[in-house]
């Protein structure tokens, strides 16, 4: 059977945006890569390279339980962190907060299209501007990129306040990032990927773009300004996050 338009067929790879993006390109794709720069993958890539293994989880009530069932720490929302409980969605506070072994992270826009793409069998890659090029290049030397096994990227984007997708100027140049590092797949892009890739060409600092979009200014307005630091540094980590048994580790 045909794929469909809305699959970007023929292309080695694709780009979508959130959690309905991902459910279309994960059907076909043999892998993902989710992209939340404020801040769940920014945040997953600071854990995964302490070594923390980290379970994602819809953006609910029972994140709780699902921690005491996995056996792990679970996270609190960025205002619900303390002295005696500092884990939380920040990547500023998971740098510096004391080592767990695993932790389950929600969050309602990057930890549910992750948690949502794992149930459903796809490989699952978290990328962000601190690990792109590290996740680029795996993904080549993996033998992804053909037309036969294609990579999605995704953008995660934020929600309005009636639940709908905002697409967001950080996640689109998080993206476009690990995108630059895709040209040379064997596939070729999609039109909606080298559209989303023009993006990096098109800004002349990607990092000061991410510090003043708009998600930046109601990070720092909520007092999280070392979070969008840390999720501006482009390629300081080599640790590339994959989805195994539904938590993150780091991909060999």
């Amino acid at each position: 059977m045909a794929e469909a338009p809305v699959t970007q067929p023929g292309s080695g790879v694709r780009f979508d945006w959130g959690l309905t993006g991902a459910a279309e390109l994960g059907r076909i794709c043999s892998v993902l890569v989710v992209v939340d720069v404020l801040s769940f993958t920014t945040s997953v890539s600071v854990a995964v390279s302490r070594g923390t293994r980290v379970y994602p989880f819809p953006w609910d009530s029972q994140a709780a339980e699902y921690a005491r069932r996995v056996g792990a720490t679970v996270a609190a929302p960025r205002r619900g962190a303390t002295p005696e409980h500092p884990w939380s969605l920040s990547p500023a506070a998971l740098a510096n907060a004391p080592f767990v072994p695993s932790l389950v992270l929600p969050s309602p826009n990057g930890s549910a299209i992750c948690s949502a793409a794992g149930s459903t069998g796809v490989s699952v890659v978290a990328g962000c501007l601190r690990n792109a090029r590290a996740v680029s290049r795996w993904l080549l030397a993996q033998g992804y990129g053909t037309v036969d096994r294609p990579i999605g990227v995704i953008a995660a984007g934020e929600h309005w306040p009636n639940g709908m997708l905002r697409p967001s100027v950080e996640d689109l140049l998080g993206a476009a990032t690990v995108l630059d590092g895709l040209v040379a797949a064997e596939g070729g892009l999609s039109v909606e990927a080298a559209v989303a890739l023009a993006a990096y060409s098109g800004v002349p600092d990607i990092s000061a773009a991410v510090r003043g979009s708009v998600s930046a200014g109601e990070l720092r307005d909520m007092g999280f300004a070392a979070d969008v630091d840390i999720a501006a540094q482009r390629n300081v980590s080599d640790v590339v996050p994959i989805l195994r048994n539904d938590s993150f580790i780091p991909a060999v």
